[in-house]
């Protein structure tokens, strides 16, 4: 099959049905602490490898998978940047606690209550089922988040402080550390894409301008992506470090 020149990096995704090789795996990380979810989500996308057993697959192919790895590394940055602690009171920081409920079940906060924001700087938490309220305080505790839930009749509060300028100017590296562990994660997927493209190239069936074309389409989409990390990094840190 032919490399189609026509089709442009930025749309591959529009033909491609995900999730096809099941790279990656959510629930595998659902009951990691946050950062160490963001972890474990990059080691997945960065450790996967194109089968030498698999059968020759077309150059638009390599092209669609590698993109679908890049757009997961940029869905995992955005998710851990939505939970990195500004001012600003925000559910993200919450709802993917996990809480241990009805005799031993693990389960997300925002799969067992609702999560508001009256105010700037305050989280609503409101249980479904009553019972649950002491766990989910409990769970919230032992998330060391830097908060302290108030359980207030059928719900529980938190109120965000202000943060210090040190404590902005601390998380604006870590949401650096962040982007640049994507950043190592996009030129991964760039590297076992090319890779496989050189192999395909090897085995014949493919031209010389085909395999100059796909070469390029993936630098395009490595470039793409590569921005997209700069410019969510460059939002996080004028959240963090507005007051």
């Amino acid at each position: 099959m032919p490399l189609d020149h026509n089709v442009m990096p930025t749309l591959l995704y529009k033909h491609y049905s995900w999730p096809r090789h099941n790279v990656f795996n959510t629930a595998s990380f659902v009951n990691a602490p946050t950062h160490h979810w963001f972890q474990a989500a990059l080691a997945s996308l960065q450790g996967i490898c194109y089968k030498q057993d698999l059968q020759p697959m077309a150059l638009d192919d390599i092209l669609l998978e590698a993109e679908e790895k890049m757009m997961k590394t940029e869905e995992v940055l955005q998710h851990e940047f939505a939970g990195l602690r500004t001012g600003k009171a925000s559910p993200a920081l919450v709802e993917n606690i996990t809480a241990e409920v009805y005799g031993g079940s693990q389960m997300r906060i925002r799969e067992l209550a609702g999560i508001t924001s009256p105010e700037p700087r305050m989280l609503v938490i409101q249980p479904w089922d009553a019972s649950t309220t002491s766990a989910i305080e409990k769970a919230i505790q032992k998330a060391n988040i830097g908060l302290n839930p108030v359980v207030q009749g059928k719900v529980i509060r938190l109120v965000f402080p202000e943060l210090s300028e040190e404590r902005r100017k601390e998380l604006v590296k870590v949401a650096h550390k962040m982007a640049e562990e994507s950043r190592i994660a996009i030129r991964h997927i760039r590297r076992d894409a090319l890779e496989h493209i050189k192999k395909e190239s090897k085995q014949g069936g493919v031209s010389e301008e085909d395999v100059e074309h796909a070469e390029k389409d993936l630098q395009k989409l490595h470039d793409q992506f590569i921005s997209k990390i700069d410019q969510h990094l460059a939002h996080k840190e004028k959240e963090i470090m507005t007051v």
